[in-house]
């Protein structure tokens, strides 16, 4: 016999037994039926945060960190539109999230009612599928539904709009025994022909690398990577959303390619003869002008979204399927024919890429006023705190140098938000890692341009004990924006100057909150204020690390511009040596 509940009860039992154990969210009129049986839920804890933007970037966090599915709730009208960057960057960046937005009584819906917005339609571009839901007997067979769809094939964000007199309706709920989507199989099995090619190819290729993306990560497929790396010797890249999917300390990692990449890793890509690209999506920061990009190599593209194989690049040998499985099959596949006597030679191709590694290797000069360099602080940071820390980053400079100058040994350390750019990611996220690995340090290293857009949560974090710890890279200027005007802009720095050691005080900005505030300024006291910070978990940390604002982000490629013309300084080019 079936069990009468309302639509509300009916979402919770659902997320319930869709192993939902933490919401970040917060309520308001439409959605307010669903906060009622929320409360006396056992299973699901929900975190007031102070905006929707930060539960939509905790959500992430927490599914980044974690990799299960992240939930974030808001309500209708400008409740769901707040969630709005936190979905796009989600779907840039494929993670899986469920969304949950109240909408207005299903019979004022098109009446322009108050805080109406038709959030199904705004988030239908950035969002692998949504729903609105007027009947609550389909509340169930939706959120079923919409985890299945969030954690499976390319991970992604899925939106669930309940109507709010579908909340308050009384209907059987029947929980779905099977997942019934005819038009939704992703491809999980690589094709066997095309990996024992690719396979034959990777042994008679003279310059080949690993060009390695986020999906590797995502796959879970760090181990079988490294095995790959072993058998074949083969250079190995990892873009930015792929930082920690092989190790940094691994002799075979040339480092992050691409804009503000290295100059080992940009030159293996332009110089290559194959590139083996896993779970990578060719995105423009990483090809520059992809007219000039790796302009003499074949492509071997595997990744389980078949869109993008073939969408930036033409590709020799595509292969749609898991990451872990390609790999699998790859591994398999190149020893059967090392067993026949086919062994790739790359001992020309890493006298190169050593050459290369060791006339520029990734370094930073020192203010020359002796003041506190950013790139000192974050690699500091990472040698003192360790590889088995989380660290996340907004976005600008200080993002760029913490996937420099962090060394990160293992997946799910680094989360930050690539594809979007979104300022303000870090904080937030940092939240949902920790409240997903409690027992995890939590680095936010953030910017201060960043830092003063979502920094509310610091409130949410202190009052849920949740003991993030906030790297403050405070240039007092949004950074990124000041070096492109200072290469392109003649120095004109137009709106820029943020005053941030000045106003505010973070110091008594982070007390009001209710966190530890400390104070960095000279170079001598890094390393104590950082161990003090790892010494304090009873409430968030904030260091306000106030840097020298003339620094810049080395490597770099101008946007639009040919990897070939990376400046590995402001009045330095390196030479490929590039045989035509």
């Amino acid at each position: 016999m079936s069990e009468q509940l309302t639509g509300a009860q009916s979402l919770i039992r659902s997320l319930e037994l869709a192993g939902v154990d933490t919401i970040f969210g917060i309520p308001g009129g439409a959605i307010l039926p669903a906060y009622d049986p929320l409360m006396d839920s056992k299973k699901v804890r929900h975190i007031l945060v102070r905006h929707e933007q930060g539960a939509g970037h905790a959500a992430e966090g927490y599914a980044l960190a974690t990799g299960k599915v992240g939930v974030c709730m808001a309500t209708s009208g400008p409740g769901a539109t707040n969630l709005v960057t936190p979905i796009a960057d989600a779907h840039m960046d494929s993670v899986p999230m469920v969304a949950i937005t109240g909408q207005v009584p299903s019979k004022a819906i098109g009446t322009d009612a108050f805080q109406e917005a038709d959030i199904r339609g705004i988030t239908f571009p950035i969002t692998k599928h949504n729903y609105l839901v007027t009947n609550p007997a389909d509340i169930p067979k939706a959120i079923h539904e919409a985890f299945h769809i969030a954690s499976t094939g390319r991970p992604g964000p899925v939106l669930v709009d309940i109507s709010k007199d579908a909340l308050n309706k009384v209907a059987d709920f029947v929980w779905p025994s099977e997942i019934n989507l005819p038009g939704y199989r992703p491809t999980t099995k690589p094709n066997n022909k095309q990996v024992r090619e690719a396979a034959s190819l990777i042994l008679s290729s003279k310059k080949p690398v690993l060009y390695i993306g986020g999906g590797v990560i995502k796959a879970s497929a760090h181990k079988e990577l490294l095995e790959l790396a072993t058998i074949t010797q083969i250079p190995v890249v990892t873009t930015l959303m792929a930082r920690g999917a092989f190790p940094d300390s691994h002799p075979q990692h040339l480092g992050m390619p691409g804009m503000h990449g290295t100059v080992a890793a940009v030159g293996s890509l332009q110089q290559s003869d194959l590139l083996i690209a896993l779970g990578t999506r060719f995105d423009d920061r990483v090809t520059g002008d992809l007219s000039s990009f790796a302009p003499d190599a074949k492509i071997i593209h595997a990744d389980i979204d078949p869109a993008e194989i073939g969408k930036n690049r033409f590709v020799d040998i595509p292969i749609v399927g898991d990451a872990k499985e390609i790999i699998l099959q790859l591994v398999a596949a190149i020893k059967d024919e090392q067993g026949k006597g086919s062994v790739g030679d790359y001992e020309a191709w890493w006298s190169t890429l050593n050459h290369l590694r060791e006339t520029y290797p990734l370094g930073y000069d020192l203010p020359i006023d002796g003041s506190l360099s950013p790139q000192y602080v974050i690699e500091r940071l990472s040698d003192i705190t360790g590889p088995d820390a989380i660290y996340t980053a907004g976005v600008g400079q200080h993002q760029m140098w913490a996937a420099q100058f962090v060394k990160y040994e293992k997946p799910g350390t680094w989360l930050n938000s690539g594809g979007l750019g979104t300022m303000g990611f870090a904080v937030p996220a940092a939240m949902g890692a920790k409240v997903g690995m409690p027992d995890t340090t939590v680095w936010a290293i953030d910017g201060d341009g960043c830092f003063q857009m979502t920094n509310q949560e610091l409130a949410t974090c202190s009052i849920n004990n949740i003991p993030i710890k906030v790297a403050l890279i405070n240039n007092s200027s949004l950074g990124m924006v000041r070096q492109w005007q200072t290469l392109f802009y003649n120095e004109r720095y137009s709106n820029t100057d943020l005053q941030s050691h000045r106003f505010p005080d973070f110091v008594k900005l982070a007390e009001a909150y209710g966190c530890y505030g400390l104070r960095c300024e000279s170079p001598e006291e890094v390393d104590s204020v950082i161990e003090k910070a790892l010494g304090i978990n009873d409430a968030p940390v904030v260091i306000d690390f106030q840097v020298n604002k003339d620094a810049m982000v080395w490597p770099m490629v101008a946007a639009g511009s040919s990897n070939s013309d990376i400046k590995y300084a402001r009045d330095l080019a390196p030479k490929w040596e590039r045989e035509d």
